[in-house]
Order: C-alpha cells, then sequence, then structure tokens
C-alpha cells in the first residue's frame, strides 16, 4: 500500500471555507418548543416555519424539526426531517439572526414532495417575514 499524496486535493479542499456567520445548535427539550410554537408563525406551502427571539446575549442560534404522524411512516417523516436539516444547514446557517429559535414543521406530503429549490424559496420568504416586524 502506497501512503497518501501531500499535494493532492484531500478532505480539507472539499470543505467550505466561509463559516456561517451564526452557529448553529439544535433545540431539543419541549419547553423550547412550546415557547417558539407560541411566538412567531409563517406558514409556507412546504412547511411552518416558527421563531421567536431569546433575548438574551448569545451568539447562537437554535433550530429544531419536527415531523408529526401526520406527515406518514417512520421513512415519510424521516426523509422531511432530512430535507428540513439541508435546508437549515444551506439557507438557515447564514441567515439566522443571534439570539433566536427556529422551528420547522414539516407539512404531509409537501415537505417530502415539494422540489427543493421551492422549499429553499419558501424558507427565504418566511425569514423575511418573520423578522419584518
Amino acid at each position: 500500500m502506497t501512503p497518501p499524496e501531500k499535494d493532492g486535493p484531500g478532505l480539507a479542499a472539499e470543505l467550505p471555507t466561509a463559516s456561517p456567520a451564526v452557529s448553529l445548535c439544535v433545540l431539543v427539550k419541549r419547553a423550547d418548543f412550546l415557547k417558539c410554537a407560541s411566538a412567531r408563525r409563517q406558514g409556507t406551502d412546504g412547511f411552518l416555519l416558527q421563531a421567536r427571539d431569546r433575548a438574551d446575549t448569545s451568539k447562537m442560534a437554535r433550530v429544531g424539526f419536527t415531523a408529526s404522524k401526520k406527515i406518514g411512516n417512520a421513512v415519510a417523516r424521516n426523509r422531511a426531517k432530512r430535507r428540513l436539516r439541508a435546508l437549515a444547514r444551506e439557507v438557515l446557517a447564514p441567515a439566522a439572526r443571534p439570539g433566536w429559535d427556529y422551528v420547522l414543521v414539516a407539512r404531509p406530503t409537501a415537505t417530502v414532495l415539494r422540489p427543493y429549490a421551492d422549499l429553499r424559496d419558501d424558507l427565504l420568504r418566511a425569514l423575511r417575514s418573520v423578522h419584518r416586524t
């Protein structure tokens, strides 16, 4: 077996160079989800966005994902949450505000079947609407 080359492209070449403006942390406590549910909401065709300002000095934004049994069986729920996590990494990480909590709630059939580009546009529109007031 030959040793790896030092000049060639490695794992570091595949990583993005720009870091997101805000680091994201995942919500896990039920109380945090309930607080988001009673705060600002913006519905889209693909999902529901819930957001709240924690009013603290944290530089971190937190995000949670919900897919109830209305979405379908475990395969459909997991696929919906996978798509929402990908959206959060791509769109929410650079656009989130520090000190805010966001919850993405999957919608039956729409989150799984809607084209990804449309979901991305939905999230950008929902973020603008939530942060407008």
